[in-house]
């Protein structure tokens, strides 16, 4: 009877963690939002380059994985990178990078719920990063489509891991570019 009581506690403690560390996995998964100006007319742009407008931007090595996750993406899509000075789109990118809580609960077994077991839970800050990019029309000098992907960039994690998040967070935010035109 004591052994059987101990797994069925146990196992609920279990059951209880095991959530905790689902919940903080979805609260921790990537997330884009977008939006542009309603009647663009996104059949018109051929061509892109990339402008600076200022921001923040990451190191040399993020800010060419970024660069070259959305040159491929817009590709895809029959857009060719400009060569000159000139292009029907202008491209530009921004990061940030802002700090959360992330809270760990543990426990360890004991014969009942308060008999004999601890359950402890701790915070700890983490870093979420944000890359907003936005494309301009060249000629008309004004922002027509612009996106957000979070929990992005995490400049503690390791080169491969990093740049895998960075291509699958341009793929999520370049998903529906350009914007289909609603009848």
């Amino acid at each position: 009877m004591y052994m059987n009581r101990w797994i069925k506690h146990n196992a609920v403690q279990l059951a209880l963690v095991s959530g905790l560390f689902l919940v903080g996995g979805t609260v921790l998964a990537q997330s884009v939002k977008t939006n542009y100006v309603p009647g663009t007319n996104f059949t018109k742009y051929k061509t892109f380059m990339w402008v600076d407008t200022g921001g923040q931007h990451p190191d040399q090595i993020l800010d060419t994985e970024i660069k070259d996750a959305v040159n491929m993406d817009l590709a895809t899509k029959g857009l060719t990178k400009a060569t000159g000075d000139t292009a029907d789109l202008l491209v530009s990118y921004q990061t940030s990078v802002d700090k959360q809580k992330q809270w760990n609960a543990y426990g360890t077994g004991g014969i009942g719920w308060g008999v004999g077991g601890m359950a402890t839970a701790t915070s700890s800050t983490i870093d979420v990063g944000t890359i907003n990019l936005d494309f301009y029309d060249a000629n008309a000098k004004r922002l027509i489509w612009q996106g957000a992907a979070t929990k992005t960039i995490n400049p503690s994690e390791n080169a491969e891991k990093n740049a895998k998040n960075v291509d699958k967070a341009m793929d999520k935010l370049l998903k529906d570019f350009p914007p289909k035109v609603k009848k």
